[in-house]
């Protein structure tokens, strides 16, 4: 995930990449349940197997709901006896009219039975048409209650490392651009449409400079507030108090590219200059294009300067302007003497270092652009993420790309940081 960081000044931002904001996938222990099999009015469930069975028709029938626009058919699979659930559940329904949903379903990776009730672990998988080629996957743990000879959803809540959801916080309001789609809560449609013709403006920029094939289009999702931010991605609101957005994504993986959405947080983003928002959903959109060729062996430095390197690009903004606190280090005679670890990237730690992280990603990538051409950057790129792992993966780059050293790299940024921002 990347964030940026809204603060020194109206067009800067720094913030935090991660590896993934969704868990990861826990091993199928049981076939997935199909969103359109049919189910019986009742279902008898007397042994194991069978409660098994039941769970994965119950499972089908609420999924086939959701894609059919069903509220009874929704409704008639939850316990009768769970007013608070039916109540919540119901609201959940209407919250989800706008989202344009192309599959809906339920993988069981579990069910225990204890007499009348059974507790159900499943992954709930989703995908919005035009914009997810692979699901969105978030686990939920359910409880079930039998009654009658019939299984009913008695509770349904996160899984384990689950988080809440877009929907569970408000009705969910789309709006559509032409190479994006924002979907907001608690915003009015003015301001959502703002974020749409932004994001249509990056994307375009991104293409220009990405030549790898990838979507061309964003999807951006728009909470009521920086605390509903965090909820959505699991974590502590304080923590994002300046992140303006975030990118969630699996880096790294060997099936389909998965599904990513820039985060947008209101709070942060409303605070930025129109260039800033700019800077910002360029950032972004470069990590939704770049999100193949990205893995465990790419340094965060690397990813979170290129994105930088591609959203300055054409601004007009000075290295002064981008960097000040890295300036600020060079004058005090503090200068970095290598490339920031990880976990200068963290931003619940030293607000400046971080600043000072993204800063030093971006001078080492506008460095590569400068020194060996735009080309060499992008396939300098392209080699650091193909490579097995982290260990060796920028020196085999430098050496194969540049037909440099990662030392000798090192050393011309650290006198590319001196001679910009001295």
């Amino acid at each position: 995930m990347a964030g940026e960081r809204a603060g020194h000044g109206p067009e800067r931002y720094g913030g935090l990449r991660r590896r993934a904001v969704l868990p990861a996938l826990a091993a199928l222990l049981l076939p997935s349940a199909a969103c359109t099999a049919p189910a019986p009015a009742r279902t008898p469930a007397t042994t194991a197997g069978t409660a098994t069975d039941a769970v994965r028709l119950l499972l089908a029938r609420r999924a086939a709901a959701v894609l059919d626009r069903d509220e009874a058919a929704y409704l008639a699979v939850l316990d009768p006896r769970a007013d608070t659930l039916r109540a919540t559940a119901r609201a959940e329904f209407a919250h989800l009219a706008e989202l344009p949903l192309r599959s809906w379903d339920y993988h069981l990776t579990g069910v225990r039975r204890t007499g009348a009730r059974a507790t159900v672990h499943a992954e709930l998988r989703y995908r919005i048409t035009g914009y997810d080629t692979a699901p969105v996957a978030t686990p939920r743990a359910l409880t079930l209650a039998e009654h009658d000879g019939r299984w009913y959803v008695s509770a349904d809540r996160p899984g384990a490392g689950g988080t809440e959801q877009l929907w569970q916080q408000g009705r969910v309001r789309a709006v559509r651009g032409a190479r994006s789609l924002v979907l907001g809560v608690g915003q009015d449609e003015r301001t959502l449409r703002r974020i749409a013709d932004t994001a249509d403006l990056a994307v375009p920029a991104v293409d220009r400079a990405w030549p790898d094939p990838w979507a061309r289009r964003v999807l951006l999702l728009v909470p009521a507030s920086r605390q509903a931010m965090a909820a959505l991605l699991g974590a502590a609101g304080d923590g994002y108090r300046s992140i303006a957005a975030v990118t969630t994504g699996e880096t790294g993986g060997t099936g389909p590219t998965p599904a990513d959405r820039i985060i947008v947080n209101p709070e942060a983003y409303g605070e930025l200059s129109d260039l800033g928002r700019r800077v910002v959903l360029t950032h972004e959109t470069t990590h939704v294009a770049t999100r193949a060729a990205t893995s465990p062996a790419t340094p965060t430095w690397l990813s979170e300067g290129y994105a930088d390197h591609i959203a300055y690009r054409g601004t007009g903004l000075t290295a002064a302007r981008i960097a000040p606190e890295l300036r600020r280090a060079v004058r005090r005679d503090k200068a970095p003497t290598a490339l920031p670890p990880d976990t200068d990237f963290a931003f619940t730690g030293d607000a400046d270092r971080l600043a000072r992280a993204y800063e030093s990603g971006w001078l080492a990538c506008e460095l590569i652009a400068d020194r060996w051409g735009e080309r060499s950057l992008t396939d300098f790129y392209r080699a650091v993420g193909g490579h097995t792992g982290r260990a060796g993966a920028v020196a085999r780059a430098a050496r194969d790309i540049l037909g440099t050293t990662e030392a000798d790299l090192t050393a011309r940024w650290r006198d590319s940081v001196r001679q910009r921002l001295g």
